[in-house]
């Protein structure tokens, strides 16, 4: 009699091994492809480094079949929607899915926002990450410098160097076409009064209160978004340098380039991880608060929340 329960209890136990290995490669498995989307001064791989840090693979190991689009490194949101409309349609088609889930950071946030907007045919759902929705305090006090006395000296001269270095991105990037540079258009986009001509075109998700949440589904289309408020993560890593000073233009709590609420869009999965702008795509190489969930869980997260919902 022990022995047959001791067999049963071994059966039992294999027995749902087996389906938590099953779960777990399946936990990503959305019904529609992810496509990522970088933001300002992005890329796929730049030398060998994933701007996406270690999450493709990890949302693909889950059953996820997932896509990096390229767009412009510097240019407007209607430009770079247009660019990614493109190779949306393209997805699309290849994949043989009809649709597409959109995860946009940063400025990939109101990219992917035009796309969902103009063709919602194609979009299932819109996952905003760490993007400035109502615009960015230090895209405002840049704006500031380009319309103070020094504008006319400085502006040129430092649209110069961020267009160069967008250009070189794009060529050590390996795209497969040099994409148009536009350093003003980004800011023009990225700024309160940008964004709110940007809005005013492509409501859709956006929250009509100044930091609550926005449509869960419009036009078909679901919308989420989540962020970090910690411009300052891990001491190893250097590029807390630049969200830390970045920082200072703010006067809310925020990732060092883009504010809590700005970030808001459709349904806010939350809004305060200790996460700077870098580590919501898990860089600089993987150098993350310790005492907080790992970008990459909450990428695998949010995929499955996906898939829980039908998209």
């Amino acid at each position: 009699m022990n022995k047959n329960k001791t067999l049963l209890a071994v059966c039992i136990g294999l027995g749902l091994a087996a389906t938590a290995q099953v779960s777990q490669a399946s936990y990503t498995q959305t019904k529609y492809p992810l496509v990522l989307t970088h933001g300002m001064l992005g890329f796929d791989s730049l030398l060998g480094i994933d701007y996406w840090y270690g999450i493709p693979s990890a949302l693909r190991s889950g059953g996820a079949k997932v896509y990096i689009s390229e767009v412009s490194q510097l240019n407007t949101s209607e430009a770079r929607g247009e660019e990614l409309l493109e190779q949306v349609e393209e997805i699309a088609a290849i994949s043989g899915a009809g649709k597409v889930n959109l995860i946009g950071h940063s400025h990939g946030g109101p990219t992917i926002r035009y796309v969902a907007a103009v063709r919602p045919d194609l979009v299932a759902s819109a996952v905003s990450v760490g993007a400035p929705h109502k615009g960015s305090d230090t895209a405002d006090f840049l704006k500031s410098i380009t319309e103070s006395p020094v504008g006319p000296v400085a502006t040129p001269l430092l649209v110069g160097i961020v267009n160069a270095l967008g250009t070189v991105i794009n060529f050590l990037s390996g795209s497969s076409s040099m994409t148009p540079q536009n350093a003003l258009g980004s800011l023009e986009s990225l700024n309160s009064k940008g964004a709110a001509v940007f809005n005013a075109k492509y409501p859709q998700g956006l929250p009509t209160s100044a930091c609550g949440e926005g449509a869960y589904k419009v036009n078909g289309v679901r919308y989420y978004s989540w962020s970090g408020t910690s411009p300052l993560t891990n001491m190893l890593d250097p590029s807390d340098l630049l969200t830390g000073a970045a920082s200072l233009t703010f006067d809310e709590p925020n990732d060092g380039l883009v504010g809590r609420c700005s970030s808001h869009l459709g349904k806010v999965i939350r809004d305060n991880y200790r996460m700077n702008h870098l580590d919501e795509v898990n860089q600089a190489f993987g150098l993350t608060s310790l005492f907080e969930t790992s970008p990459v869980t909450v990428y695998r997260q949010v995929a499955n929340r996906l898939k829980n919902d039908g998209v």
